[in-house]
């Protein structure tokens, strides 16, 4: 039956950012997000109610912001492009906040220049430091592809991570990966699903998006970047621009992965 075989209903279902095809007789009911925990008509915007259990037995409640870090690398700013978008899914889900981190540079920028890369220096969007991930509640990690897998910038992030790994300071957390491929056949889902393997170590949890985004995931009518692992873009020579699917799948993946976390988020 193919990748998707018992998903058909799915596929009536108009992706977010992409105006419905005037043209279909099918209904297109919106995509499919986990039904978020129920609160307090008084609750103050973008504030949570959290319980957790102490040790000795005793009801913690607290009312807090839930954080999702997106941190990314980004070359040619395609996935920067799609950082942003995945922050404006996140934040759209009260109480839940997206905050964007770039990754460090480890390229000269002679080397930079030879790539035709822009330099970085953005100061608008900070370093992460591996200090601050024990401050996320969940995690979108962004990357293009080198071979099929992740870049060495953001590989070279994670192996920075090793004095969180020794104590599973990241253990629990859920986290999910958006990517950027030169071609069609650059790595789209390999550059994922290798990259799973850092969660795996960390003791976190991998948020794939499935088919939760509906009819975008099975449109055959132009080219899309993106699949059940996660959003993702084509960049071509550098030149190209994400098309409204791709930008539609980022803010569609943000706002699933704020769902989730907002529903761990009550039972710490």
């Amino acid at each position: 039956m193919g990748k998707g075989g018992g998903c058909f209903p799915s596929k009536t279902r108009s992706p977010i950012g992409v105006p419905p095809d005037p043209n279909s007789t099918q209904a297109s009911p919106a995509p499919l997000i986990p039904e978020e925990p129920a609160e307090e008509e008084e609750q103050q915007s973008r504030i949570i109610t959290t319980v957790r259990k102490t040790s000795n037995g005793e009801v913690v409640v607290s009312k807090r912001r839930l954080k999702i870090f997106i941190v990314f690398y980004s070359m040619y700013g395609h996935v920067e492009i799609l950082a942003r978008k995945v922050k404006l899914g996140v934040d759209s889900i009260e109480g839940v906040e997206g905050v964007l981190f770039r990754v460090p540079e480890t390229l000269a920028n002679e080397t930079l220049d030879q790539m035709r890369a822009p330099h970085k220096g953005n100061d608008e969007v900070p370093l992460i430091s591996v200090e601050e991930m024990t401050n996320a509640d969940g995690f979108l990690f962004g990357f293009p592809t080198r071979f099929g897998s992740m870049a060495a910038q953001m590989n070279g992030f994670f192996d920075s991570t090793h004095e969180l790994w020794m104590e599973q300071k990241l253990a629990g957390k859920p986290a999910g990966f958006f990517v950027s491929t030169g071609t069609q056949g650059g790595g789209q889902e390999t550059t994922a699903l290798t990259a799973v393997t850092q969660l795996v170590h960390h003791g976190m949890v991998y948020v794939p998006i499935g088919y939760t985004f509906g009819a975008g995931m099975f449109r055959m009518d132009g080219i899309r970047g993106g699949s059940p692992y996660g959003a993702g873009v084509y960049s071509g020579d550098g030149s190209r621009e994400p098309s409204k699917t791709e930008l539609g799948l980022a803010e569609h993946q943000g706002r699933y992965m704020a769902t989730l976390v907002k529903r761990f988020g009550h039972f710490p």
